[in-house]
């Protein structure tokens, strides 16, 4: 049987949070019976997107987050519900009912992605359903896919099998700790939000002035382990992404032709630059 999944590319997403506003547009306002009672204007963002800076000057990156229900296949917010308050559909979408889980404030608590809000005034725990009132008009996709304007944002209606060649093919990620729940968003990229990167740059001379040295062989060593290899580009910048923070231990290793080489040892805690890495010139030897 097909079900629906979402694919979120970290990679290709600018923040613009057209998403949020598609959702708070089909929603504030707006009761839709059997499937969700209308989000409150304020202090309610069913569908967020979620900012990370990472680095400092001149290293610095920022990527961004697509942050809500993850329509997980083991929910814990279903076996959190009474009288059948929240359910899984065949088609893979997680629904709360508006009516039965009135006062249920426990299902707000079980989810581990704080993606369900809990309503004050109507006493209702809600979520985005993944607009399963559109999806069962015949909408193709739901409005958030719809909005984005870059294609970070994708729905796909496939079987399992599929989708989980899929993920292996495109290299998707659970937003954790969604390995135990099955989730159905995935994400493509993840690390430019979860992990870290060092950067620095490659500085020799030319004829006694100071200059970039570009297509300098850098490696990456953790402990007795390669981790990588670049080459620095025009301007002698390298970077290494996708580091576990607080990782330890780690050295560059810089050679290119006509310097001497050199290593720098570091620490790794969160994503910086490592500065401007000086290489002096060889002297030639007389035969």
């Amino acid at each position: 049987m097909k079900k629906w999944n979402l694919v979120f590319d970290v990679a290709l997403c600018t923040g613009c949070r057209n998403c949020v506003l598609a959702v708070k547009d089909e929603y504030v306002g707006n009761d839709f019976p059997g499937y969700s009672a209308a989000m409150p204007r304020h202090g309610h963002k069913w569908v967020d997107i979620r900012r990370q800076e990472r680095g400092r000057f001149p290293a610095v990156d920022i990527a961004y987050l697509f942050h809500a229900c993850q329509h997980c296949d083991d929910a814990p917010c279903i076996r959190a519900a009474k009288n059948n308050a929240v359910t899984k559909r065949s088609d893979g979408i997680v629904q709360i009912d508006p009516d039965r889980a009135r006062g249920q404030r426990q299902i707000v608590d079980a989810c581990p992605y704080h993606a369900v809000h809990w309503n004050e005034a109507l006493s209702l725990p809600q979520h985005w359903n993944f607009d399963a009132h559109l999806i069962d008009a015949g909408w193709a996709a739901p409005r958030p896919v719809q909005a984005c304007p870059t294609g970070a944002l994708r729905a796909l209606k496939v079987e399992d099998g599929e989708m989980r060649r899929i993920a292996r093919v495109e290299g998707l990620e659970p937003l954790q700790p969604g390995a135990q729940h099955g989730t159905r968003v995935h994400y493509r990229n993840l690390s430019r939000f979860t992990h870290a990167f060092v950067a620095g740059t490659v500085v020799g001379d030319e004829a006694g002035l100071e200059a970039c040295v570009a297509r300098a062989l850098v490696r990456l060593v953790h402990g007795d382990e390669a981790v990588g290899s670049t080459s620095s580009d025009a301007y002698g910048d390298f970077r290494f992404d996708a580091l576990a923070p607080s990782s330890g231990r780690y050295r560059v290793e810089v050679s290119a032709e006509g310097y001497r080489g050199r290593v720098l040892e570091f620490e790794l805690a969160d994503s910086h630059w490592l500065g401007e890495i000086r290489l002096e010139r060889q002297e030639h030897q007389e035969v």
